[in-house]
């Protein structure tokens, strides 16, 4: 499986916002095969003093696809991405997502967001011939 990483940009707008929001995934590929885990990084900064972080799922030729969201105080995920296979801690400026038992339908573009969304860059991951 190879994952490739970008970045999510995000800047203030409104009076009310004080700083640069900032999301980070790390670029270049990492190469993984089927039953591996996988660690997708994603590091941010904000001004808010609880974050709300998303990660998203895009296969080819289809829409994102909503995985899990962590603040400090709630871990949610969608029923299709049960946490024994999809999860995320948030740390300090953080949240990582793992990917345990790789399947060959893992293989797609991750996206790290954070509140307010934005569209950037991003992590592919593909199965490994």
């Amino acid at each position: 499986l190879v994952l490739t990483g970008l970045s999510f940009w995000m800047f203030c707008s409104s009076t009310e916002c004080k700083g640069e929001e900032k999301v980070t995934q790390p670029p270049g590929d990492v190469i993984l095969t089927q039953g591996q885990t996988a660690t997708l990084q994603c590091t941010f900064t904000t001004t808010s003093s609880n974050p709300y972080l998303f990660w998203y799922k895009q296969e080819v030729n289809s829409y994102p696809k909503f995985i899990l969201t962590r603040s400090l105080h709630s871990a949610d995920n969608s029923p299709e991405f049960v946490k024994d296979r999809f999860d995320a801690e948030l740390k300090d400026s953080s949240v990582p997502l793992m990917i345990q038992d790789l399947h060959v339908c893992d293989s797609a573009v991750y996206y790290c967001a954070l509140r307010p969304t934005v569209t950037g860059n991003h992590q592919r991951l593909d199965k490994k011939f």
